[in-house]
């Protein structure tokens, strides 16, 4: 495993592992998993899986500064790197890409990628750019590894939605590939924020997975349930908990991420064959959590 911590070494490696791997199959296919470390079992699952699609994988670990809000946890966002490198090493990775602040922005930043629409809603609207600086170090992470496909987890899917918006508008020559949720076996989405959750909070956290199974259930069984219907009966599962502090619980339609017409069935929609996200954003204590399901109305 190579660890490149400059943009002239990764795109070395990388030049290099494509040369020697030219001749085998998808031997120079490059896989991409971008991530901000701390890194956790769901993220081992997207390496495993950029490992079976892919003959050179990529991984980057950066806390990006400038996806983070002014009152956000960027200086206690939990950082372990040591760590982090034996996972990677574990799973096989080819390249860690672990570039500095200074590296990634070494002067003043005059450019933003800016997503419009799909950032408006969900967590685009309790973190007011925040996607302006997921999609600007995304895309230039991608200009430096210039990878073939990049894997990222459905638990952020509204940054997988505003990611494959921005590579169809801008021609980027890569695939985004979304990956499953992984959760601990009590149903809690795995989340490097979880370290945060005391032992009481993490047990009341419990009531987010639940809530999504319970609505899931009842979309599925239902034929004149409403979007309106669906929302509340989550927010009162959710308020339940005396620790649970909504920021939102929102269905929209996916990945349009567009509004629903919140007092009319979901039979127009089943008819077109649609998905639908249920998503959600809870704070446990200063420990902001997401969620989400979505549905295939097929």
């Amino acid at each position: 495993m190579r660890i490149a911590a400059t943009i002239k070494e990764a795109r070395a490696f990388i030049a290099e592992l494509r040369t020697e791997r030219a001749g085998a199959e998808s031997g120079n296919v490059v896989g991409f998993v971008p991530t901000m470390g701390y890194l956790h079992e769901g993220h081992a699952s997207l390496l495993r899986r950029a490992r079976q699609e892919c003959g050179i994988v990529v991984l980057s670990i950066f806390v990006n500064p400038i996806q983070f809000g002014p009152n956000e946890d960027l200086d206690r966002y939990p950082r372990s790197e040591e760590a982090d490198l034996a996972l990677a090493e574990r799973e096989g990775v080819d390249v860690v890409f672990l570039p500095s602040v200074e590296e990634m922005y070494p002067q003043e930043r005059r450019t933003t990628v800016t997503v419009t629409g799909l950032t408006d809603v969900l967590c685009g609207a309790s973190r007011p750019g925040h996607f302006d600086g997921v999609a600007t170090v995304v895309s230039k992470l991608f200009h430096i590894i210039k990878p073939d496909r990049a894997f990222f987890g459905a638990k952020d899917a509204q940054q997988v939605a505003v990611l494959q918006q921005m590579v169809v508008d801008l021609n980027m020559d890569v695939e985004i590939v979304p990956c499953p949720i992984v959760r601990e076996a009590d149903g809690l989405a795995l989340s490097s924020r979880n370290v945060y959750l005391s032992a009481e909070q993490r047990s009341e956290a419990l009531v987010l997975s639940r809530s999504l199974r319970e609505a899931t259930a009842r979309i599925e069984s239902s034929t004149d349930v409403t979007p309106r219907q669906i929302v509340e009966s989550v927010r009162q599962a959710i308020e339940v908990s005396p620790l649970a502090e909504i920021d939102y619980v929102q269905m929209l339609s996916f990945p349009a991420l567009a509004p629903l017409k919140h007092e009319e069935d979901l039979s127009e929609l089943r008819k077109s064959g649609a998905s639908v996200i249920l998503a959600l954003a809870v704070k446990f204590g200063s420990t902001r959590l997401i969620d989400n399901a979505i549905i295939s109305l097929k």
